[in-house]
């Protein structure tokens, strides 16, 4: 299958252009619309979001990625393998995340150009008819290059932010639950929460922190809006207390 993560939105033509393309240069492969609100114009926060949301998909899956502020830029055109995955997309740390979490990787300078480019929508002309020949022959139209030209050093294993507001006003943070403890605190937009199993374990309109279905730690209302009731907003940071400074409730 093809999967499409993207800031594109979910509104507009530049979706349906895309899987128009994939359709008529892998006819019979199945398309999958992930994600198209990623965080617009930000690649690391979408890195994070993207490392968190593939598990459920098999090896051999190609992902086509489009998080490209630089697109017609100097930024280079890339394929990554990553543990029997593919992905297509621009070289902006994208991948970063996806990389490092990873046992197995090897990357693509994509070589390969159309008869038309256009320079502000390599998504639909480039990134998509690669990501066409990748579900239909995993053979990267390009040069093998060292994957250290890739990789973003800097950026923190485990990102302190918000980078998703989902469609109930729920907050995803860039932090695995999985390294937080049961008594900790996070602290975001002036408002502190700490960690339940799940939404019933509150009354309405209680906030609070949990572990969502990705492995993320995500701050949420229950039966509200966290974005709104709270504050919060993609990049806004995150800060982690261990302990309640009395007894934490029963999580």
């Amino acid at each position: 299958m093809i999967v499409l993560f993207t800031d594109f939105g979910e509104v507009g033509p530049y979706a349906g252009q895309v899987k128009a393309v994939l359709a008529r240069n892998a006819p019979g492969v199945s398309v999958v619309d992930l994600l198209h609100d990623a965080p617009a114009f930000q690649a690391k926060p979408s890195s994070y979001l993207l490392a968190a949301l593939i598990d459920v998909f098999p090896t051999e899956t190609v992902f086509l990625c489009v998080v490209d502020p630089g697109v017609g830029g100097d930024r280079a055109a890339i394929v990554v393998e990553a543990d029997g995955r593919w992905f297509v997309g621009p070289d902006n740390g994208l991948f970063e995340i996806v990389m490092r979490r990873a046992n197995s990787i090897s990357a693509w300078n994509i070589t390969w150009r159309p008869e038309s480019l256009s320079a502000s929508f390599h998504g639909r002309d480039l990134f998509a008819p690669v990501a066409a020949m990748l579900a239909k022959d995993p053979a990267p139209p390009g040069d093998p290059i060292p994957v250290s030209s890739l990789r973003r050093a800097d950026w923190p294993d485990d990102l302190a932010e918000i980078i998703y507001i989902d469609n109930f006003g729920n907050a995803m943070t860039g932090l695995r639950a999985r390294g937080l403890g049961t008594k900790t605190r996070l602290e975001a937009g002036g408002h502190t929460t700490v960690r339940f199993r799940t939404f019933s374990d509150l009354p309405s309109g209680g906030a609070f922190w949990y572990e969502n279905s990705s492995g993320l730690a995500e701050i949420a209302v229950n039966q509200g809006r966290a974005d709104r009731i709270l504050g919060l907003g993609i990049g806004d940071p995150v800060r982690i207390h261990d302990t309640c400074p009395d007894a934490c409730p029963d999580t």
